[in-house]
């Protein structure tokens, strides 16, 4: 499975597309998943994409991919990315590199969201671009 990249996603991102589309776009995680699968059998690579409004799931998650040893994991941890410390621990704990993604810009919201937990321990982060952040972050991850 190392050809594989995980797409991780937390709390609320199923409501993507009718969620606050003044933030976070109009697109729903279906049409991210739609592109994400496209560009990854371009580069070789096969996605797979999950959502959760759980934080146990995620944290499972990150061990399943290092379990099933995945190239890359996307996290998109929404809300938790703020306060999840059970995120960040689980991240530091897996050598699979982890790229935290965001539809928005987190430095130009609220100050709350200003501090990412998820972001201190991940890789790198890819932020602000709308879906296309997910695409810039498996362009990254493909070269891992």
């Amino acid at each position: 499975m190392p050809d594989t990249v995980f797409v991780l996603n937390g709390p609320n991102l199923n409501l993507l597309g009718t969620r606050e589309p003044e933030i976070y776009g109009s697109d729903t995680l279906d049409d991210i998943a739609g592109r994400l699968d496209d560009r990854a059998r371009s580069l070789g690579l096969t996605i797979d994409m999950r959502q959760s409004n759980h934080e146990g799931h995620l944290v499972d998650w990150l061990h399943e991919a290092q379990a099933r040893a995945a190239r890359a994991v996307l996290l998109n941890a929404g809300g938790f990315t703020h306060t999840s410390v059970a995120l960040h621990d689980a991240i530091k704990a897996v050598a699979t590199p982890v790229i935290e993604v965001h539809l928005s810009n987190p430095h130009a919201r609220e100050p709350f969201r200003h501090v990412s937990l998820v972001g201190q321990a991940a890789r790198g982060t890819i932020a602000g671009f709308g879906a296309l952040s997910y695409l810039l972050a498996l362009e990254a991850a493909a070269r891992f």
